[in-house]
């Protein structure tokens, strides 16, 4: 395959935003933590009983052993899931060297903060909160060795956005149905999304590796997320596409790449030395 003129054009002028989801795990396999919703679905469900007609649906099954095990059960339960220690990808190695501004993941694991320590790179994060544990504050900040800090510091060459919160440093989860009702009441004036985030997506061009947008939570947070970037994307979709999913690339003015998330990596990570950024 050929990488898209244009995504190496933005990755040179330094105005490319990867965007992660869950499926980039794969590239992982070694890592022993949930890689996709129905996996933590499956691992959450296998210790608590859940009705049966919401077993296999992440936010719904949370919700029940919020309500009926206390939110406490529900966070010792996903930090038991992601548990295990990070082991990063050739991807999250090789985005984490690049300096890149801003980086978005939308999955619980560790696997891109420890690939930016590896590499030494000068990074924090900021991460989704939930309004049962904090009301009133949407999101935390944390420097690259897991200090609660106030805001974004200027020596930060990279800002990791994690807005459905993270195992580590803090076990911040966004989870359960009534977790996603508060943010996505607020999300469409963009209230939960930090400012330092919305600035540094200004113009920006997004590529989409190991995301999924068939249900209707991953498409309002990757539409709102993106509000006021550029009008040119990526997402590299190997799957046959749902209707549903056909339309949002469209509306977002999404291209897909249409090959396999392994493949793509192994053409990114080993280009050219001219095609490196400026």
């Amino acid at each position: 395959m050929t990488l898209p003129p244009d995504l190496l054009a933005s990755l040179r002028a330094g105005s490319l935003v990867p965007y992660l989801g869950p499926d980039v795990l794969s590239l992982v396999p070694e890592y022993q933590v949930p890689a996709s919703p129905e996996a933590l679905v499956a691992l959450l469900t296998a210790k608590v009983t859940v009705p049966h007609k919401i077993r296999n649906r992440l936010t719904q099954a949370a919700q029940f052993i919020e309500n009926f095990k206390h939110r406490k059960t529900l966070v010792d339960q996903m930090n038991a899931a992601f548990l295990p220690a990070p082991v990063p990808s050739g991807l999250h190695l090789w985005l984490a060297s690049q300096k890149l501004p801003l980086i978005v993941d939308t999955w619980y694991d560790e696997a891109m903060s420890a690939a930016l320590h590896e590499t030494g790179a000068k990074w924090g994060e900021v991460q989704g909160l939930s309004q049962s544990e904090h009301f009133g504050t949407w999101t935390g900040w944390y420097d690259g060795n897991g200090n609660a800090v106030p805001e974004r510091a200027p020596e930060w060459d990279t800002l990791l956005y994690k807005p459905i919160g993270s195992a580590s440093p803090a076990a911040n989860y966004l989870v359960s149905d009534s977790d996603y009702v508060e943010v996505l009441t607020e999300i469409d004036i963009q209230t939960p999304i930090p400012a330092e985030v919305q600035a540094l997506r200004a113009g920006k061009n997004f590529l989409f590796l190991g995301c999924r947008f068939n249900d209707q939570l991953s498409r309002s947070f990757a539409r709102q997320i993106m509000k006021r970037s550029s009008g040119q994307h990526w997402a590299v979709m190997p799957e046959e596409l749902t209707r549903m999913e056909k339309l949002f690339i469209a509306e977002q003015h999404i291209t897909r790449i249409p090959v396999s998330l392994a493949e793509f990596v192994e053409q990114l990570t080993t280009r050219p030395a001219e095609l490196q950024p400026a």
